[in-house]
Formats: structure tokens, sequence, C-alpha cells
């Protein structure tokens, strides 16, 4: 055969393989989507976070607010519950009810999230097996419902930024039993950025960066600068 008829040959192989390389690939299973799983924010109270050290109060309550400003904006179904709101921890962070002002949430009398029926029901309503937790405090208000719902069955994402523990050490080793029993550690601002995924979603462009923004510390402050010097857009080439 000669070179002519070896790039004959080859020529539509060739031409397949560069077709396919251009496909996008599938995204990994892993990754959560707007419409692929359910969030639970979990005793963000007064009295749980006088005893929260892992974590600055301050900071804490600012990622759990752009937590759940990025839920909205994406429209993720969001479960809100307390533990003893009217006898002992207080009412939910006024931001974080301010986000969804129409909400009650569902108060408890059980540390574990799991063993209230109204909980598991709402979660199982939204029929997704993902579910995405945040706490105070980890080791006790997160761990429980985590590890039970990761025996049910489901896939448990949990927001460390969003919890914190009445140490360091008690939210680090509640973190790594989780991820142990196979829960899925993320950070708050990485969340969003993963609903985000393209710039160029025009749809959810301009209230992701205002969340950002807010919420987002240095970064943040990066998109402030860039828009206001440039008029930078993430989503143009």
């Amino acid at each position: 055969m000669n070179f002519k008829s070896l790039i004959k040959a080859a020529l539509p192989a060739v031409l397949a393989f560069s077709a396919l390389s251009a496909q996008a690939a599938p995204p990994a299973e892993q990754l959560l989507t707007p419409k692929n799983h359910t969030l639970v924010l979990i005793d963000h109270q007064p009295q749980m976070a006088f005893a929260t050290r892992s974590i600055d109060v301050t900071e804490l309550r600012n990622n759990v607010t752009g937590l759940a400003k990025a839920a909205k904006v994406f429209k993720v179904p969001t479960i809100l519950t307390t533990v003893a709101a009217k006898s002992f921890s207080g009412p939910i962070f006024p931001e974080l009810q301010a986000v969804f002002p129409e909400q009650a949430p569902i108060d408890r009398t059980t540390m574990n999230t799991w063993e209230d029926q109204r909980v598991v029901d709402a979660v199982q309503k939204n029929g997704h097996k993902k579910v995405v937790m945040a706490a105070l405090w980890t080791e006790v208000c997160l761990v429980q419902p985590v590890l039970s719902a990761i025996d049910q069955g489901y896939q448990v994402y949990i927001v460390t930024d969003a919890s914190g523990g009445v140490t360091k050490e008690a939210h680090d080793m509640a973190v790594q039993r989780m991820v142990q029993a196979g829960a899925r550690p993320v950070t708050w601002l990485q969340y969003m950025l993963e609903l985000q995924r393209d710039w160029a979603r025009g749809e959810t462009y301009a209230p992701v960066t205002k969340i950002a923004a807010e919420h987002g510390g240095g970064y943040g402050l990066g998109i402030v600068y860039a828009k206001e010097m440039f008029n930078a857009k993430e989503g143009q080439k």
C-alpha cells in the first residue's frame, strides 16, 4: 500500500476520532446539580452558635447565608430545621430565615434530625437520593443525620464551613467519621460554583456573582474589582 492509499484508508478513523474528541465529556455522577439533591440546614441558632469554636461565628453566619442564597438562586429544595427553638436554642439565624421568609423551620426535640419523621418525609417528597447537609454542631447534629441517611442509601454531602463544633478537634473528628462512612465534604463556595459550572449560564450568572461579591471574601472582592475596572464577564471568551 502506497502512502496516499494509507492516508485515504486512515482518514475516516481520524475524522471519527476528531469528532469524538470535540464532544464534551459527560459530567461526573458525583457532581451536584440544581435538580439532583435536597439541602437540609440544621440548628443554625444562637444557643448552638454560642459554644461553637471550630469556626468564627461571624464567618459561619456569612457562609451559611451564602449557601442558602445559592440554593435559592438554583431553586434547590431546601429544608430548614431547628431544635428546641422556643425553650432553649432560640430562633434560626435571622439572615438565614430572611432568605426563605415564608418557610417555617421544622422544630424538633431530637438531636438527630433523621429521627424526626417530618424531616425525613420532606426529604423523601423531593425524590432525590443526594442530600446536602450543614449543621451546628458538627459532632452531634450533623454527624447523626448524615450517618443515618447514608445507612438508608442516600449520597450525603456535608458543607464543612457552614457547620461548626464546640472545638476544632470535635469538628475535625466528626468530619473524619462522616467521610469514612462515605460522606462527601464540600465548602459553601464550592457548592455554589458546582451548581453554576458554566459562566455562560446567563440566567444565574448575575445572582451568583452577586452572592460571591457579598459573601465570597477575597474572591468576591476580586469580582467587584474586575467588574468595576474593566467590566469583566466570565461568560465571554
